[in-house]
């Protein structure tokens, strides 16, 4: 007997590494049966969701606000604000870097002790960009921020399918989500209250009190759980792969500045030789730290290509809006952090419309058409004057919120259609890593575009018309996610979404009249 269920715990942790809210809507089918040894003595999950929704909640905030502050942190830093993305970037590439060793390192040493470890770490990073004077001291303290960040999501969904029973999965998921609702919608306008009225270093002081509540609750309320056969570390493709993801994604980086092509080209030479390297050693080792042979299936491959060209779009966009708002318009933080919160609401508004869209449509034609549309209203985003109407912004930054969230609801669900479930572990440190590597690509993308459309009007800070090459440029890109969406069987996920089962209904209706 199969009973619909909400979607497993590794789409909607990707949807939270995507910045939107998860969709909590029925999309998977699973066998109903619980093994009442697993049931024992594991009803606590309200105490455990809600343990793992304080990581989960400094992240999100950590993150929202951040973006708010860029324009004021430039100036205390006297850099060009485009010099920023530097911070953002190493942040998402501490977890493109870690994610991967989250799981072995939980395996193991203990998923209490990992998870405990990465707030403390993630907590110590906080510590260090308060503390920063220069942007460089900032991107390495963010790259230690990120190094917690990584481990502390993924750790928790371990922590949260180990000392849950299956029968509480779904309200523990629930609570799990709160923070995933409550960070994108406060995180802004907080972060504008701060920049504009208190300094912008209180954004990092604002995780120690929620840390440090997570440190105390995960050591009396989480239990030590560890593999007795814990799989290897694989550290010679743990340094290939990060040293290629961190050359590759830097020297992108870097070509985005003037005067810099030579180092820029380096870093590229060298993240693509050590690329080539990992290919090398993931093709004879026995379990790589990243599985290239799970692009063999084909709706995991289309997934991901489709979906990292949509996250290109999607990485750029907090970067460029909180500037064009500010540095274009001229708004102070608050006022500019009250208006970009309108995609949060608009992702929150489709979390109840997702499951049933997808199971009428299906998923091809869903990515194929909103996709369309979602790329649309980030061209939209690019037109944005000072005369327009702040309504009329804030609902085209509500309608991107809901067709972009409705967009990666759709990816990472379909991700997973075809994975067996003893890959799926590797699946979603897979999936997870593509995932913050181009949201990191799409903030160079976003700074390149500007930086190219300051160079050809000769202006040392970015203007109304260089947001607009910059927002077209990203929008072509997640449009090109087209050719790839076009490719999914039009039978892809009918399972997953229940539609099958509504096909089968109507075919027998018909037959019986």
């Amino acid at each position: 007997m199969l009973r619909p269920r909400r979607r497993g715990l590794a789409s909607i942790n990707s949807e939270i590494r995507d910045g939107i809210v998860p969709a909590a809507g029925g999309l998977s089918l699973v066998p109903s049966q619980t093994s009442p040894a697993q049931s024992a003595g594991k009803r606590n999950y309200r105490t455990v969701a809600l343990i793992i929704a304080c990581a989960l909640f400094m992240e999100q905030m950590d993150a929202t606000v951040l973006a708010t502050a860029l324009p004021t942190m430039a100036r205390d830093f006297a850099v060009p604000v485009t010099h920023l993305s530097t911070a953002l970037t190493s942040y998402l590439l501490a977890l493109a870097i870690f994610i991967p060793a989250s799981g072995r390192l939980a395996d193991r040493f203990g998923s209490k002790t990992i998870f405990r470890l990465a707030i403390i770490l993630f907590l110590a990073g906080s510590l260090l960009c308060a503390q920063a004077r220069t942007l460089p001291f900032l991107i390495a303290a963010r790259f230690v921020q990120g190094g917690g960040g990584a481990m502390m999501i993924p750790i928790g969904r371990l922590v949260l399918l180990r000392s849950v029973a299956k029968e509480d999965m779904v309200q523990a998921m629930s609570w799990l989500i709160i923070p995933a609702l409550i960070g994108p919608i406060i995180g802004p306008p907080v972060g504008g209250f701060i920049v504009t009225y208190l300094d912008w270093r209180w954004i990092f002081y604002l995780n120690l009190p929620v840390g440090i509540l997570g440190v105390v609750l995960v050591t009396l309320f989480i239990d030590q759980v560890r593999e007795e056969r814990p799989r290897g570390l694989d550290l010679g493709g743990f340094i290939l792969s990060g040293l290629s993801l961190g050359c590759l994604l830097f020297g992108f980086e870097t070509a985005s500045r003037p005067g810099e092509l030579r180092p820029a080209l380096a870093l590229i030479a060298v993240g693509l030789v050590a690329g080539a390297l990992y290919i090398r050693h993931a093709r004879r080792s026995e379990d790589p730290i990243l599985d290239l042979t799970l692009m063999r299936i084909p709706t995991f491959r289309l997934s991901v290509i489709g979906g990292s060209l949509t996250r290109i779009t999607q990485g750029a966009q907090p970067f460029l809006l909180p500037l064009m708002l500010q540095v274009g318009f001229g708004m102070s933080a608050a006022a500019s952090g009250s208006i970009t919160i309108a995609g949060a609401i608009g992702s929150l508004g489709m979390k109840w419309l997702a499951p049933g869209l997808l199971r009428r449509f299906g998923f091809r034609h869903s990515l194929v058409v909103n996709g369309l549309i979602a790329s649309g209203g980030y061209a939209v985003c690019g037109l944005f004057r000072p005369a327009w109407p702040v309504a009329a912004i804030f609902a085209v930054l509500a309608a991107c919120g809901f067709f972009m969230s409705f967009q990666f609801t759709a990816y990472n669900t379909i991700a997973y259609d075809e994975i067996p479930p003893s890959r799926m572990s590797a699946a979603t440190s897979f999936y997870a890593t593509f995932q913050q590597l181009m949201l990191s690509l799409g903030i160079c993308v976003g700074a390149g575009a500007l930086r190219v459309g300051m160079l050809a009007t000769h202006r040392s800070s970015p203007g109304l018309g260089d947001f607009t090459l910059a927002f077209l440029v990203i929008t072509a890109v997640s449009a090109l996610a087209t050719l790839w969406n076009m490719r999914f069987s039009s039978q892809a996920g009918d399972e997953m979404s229940g539609r099958s089962a509504v096909s089968q209904k109507d075919s027998g209706q018909d037959r019986s009249a």
